[in-house]
């Protein structure tokens, strides 16, 4: 495969032109109003002027982030199918920031690609298409098949970075108890891609029946989502309590935490709380090793967040 990809970067690089009109400026990708419609908000105002669940677009790849303001929120499970690592249920407190409003996608990816900064998916198909990332019918579906090291340069070359584990739960909870994005009704096939009800990906921001209070799309379901911290089964016993950015030190374990659940996930795995521990990249191995490359799948894609 890794000999592979000068040809394939080739091909896609082609595809992504053509579906482009040979155009590197992005466009905001079509998102369908959540309950609430959010008023946009220019790129450049500050946080200060913003208010919960406003939106902007991102220069470089037309995004539509959200606002989440500064505040305190309940982190864990709270619900009876908490897991012990969701254990104990504690109170973060978060400065503000701006999550995608969706998951990053094929195309959204492609510009990147293009640019020379971001390396193609480590592979171009999904769970059931054989085609997918270079098909045009997909640009609007989430990029999968990216490792974690991939995700966070995408979200750096695009001026944003990924989340933290605190950051990526209030923008799916809230400041309340719920226990899906949407409250705790339990989860269908108008809120959610999930328990194989559609088998593979849908498109990012299809479901707003589904949003969270700031809304914000496609946090249960669909694609699992690369997080920036790495994986602590025991992190809630004695994290920090503000801005927490997951456990340090750990220089040699490079498990990072996915949250969201997948398109394959149950019910009780795409709740707001559901920690997952995936093998990232070790940045320090061999380039293109296994190690260094990490996992990659069909389920597995992300979203930034930015300051």
């Amino acid at each position: 495969m890794k000999k592979l990809f000068p040809i394939l970067a080739a091909l896609v690089l082609l595809a992504t032109a053509c579906q482009m009109g040979g155009a590197a400026q992005p466009t905001a990708i079509a998102l369908p109003d959540s309950v609430a419609s959010p008023t946009p908000v220019p790129q450049g105002e500050t946080q200060s002027d913003a208010a919960a669940g406003e939106t902007r677009t991102a220069a470089a790849d037309g995004m539509v982030e959200v606002f989440i303001p500064a505040g305190t929120f309940t982190m864990g499970g709270v619900d009876p199918l908490a897991s012990t690592d969701e254990l104990p249920f504690h109170q973060v407190t978060l400065d503000a920031y701006w999550i995608d409003k969706a998951e990053v996608t094929n195309a959204m990816y492609a510009l990147c690609v293009k640019a020379g900064a971001c390396r193609l998916p480590m592979d171009l198909k999904s769970q059931t298409r054989a085609a997918y990332y270079s098909d045009t019918q997909y640009a609007d579906y989430p990029v999968v098949y990216v490792t974690w090291l991939q995700a966070k340069t995408y979200c750096e070359w695009a001026g944003r970075r990924l989340p933290s584990e605190a950051e990526w739960e209030r923008a799916a909870r809230g400041d309340d108890f719920r226990t899906y994005p949407w409250g705790d009704q339990l989860p269908d096939g108008s809120r959610a891609n999930y328990n194989n009800l559609v088998g593979d990906t849908t498109r990012a921001g299809s479901m707003p029946a589904g949003a969270s209070p700031f809304g914000v799309f496609d946090l249960a379901g669909n694609v699992a989502e690369w997080i920036n911290d790495i994986y602590d089964s025991k992190y809630y016993s004695g994290g920090l309590a503000v801005n927490p950015q997951g456990p340090g030190g750990l220089t040699t374990i490079f498990n990072h935490v996915v949250r969201g659940g997948t398109f394959q996930d149950t019910e009780a795995n795409i709740r707001v709380s559901k920690r997952s521990s995936v093998l990232g990249s070790n940045p320090n191995a061999l380039v293109d090793s296994p190690e260094w490359l990490g996992t990659y799948s069909p389920k597995i894609g992300f979203r930034c967040v930015s300051d």
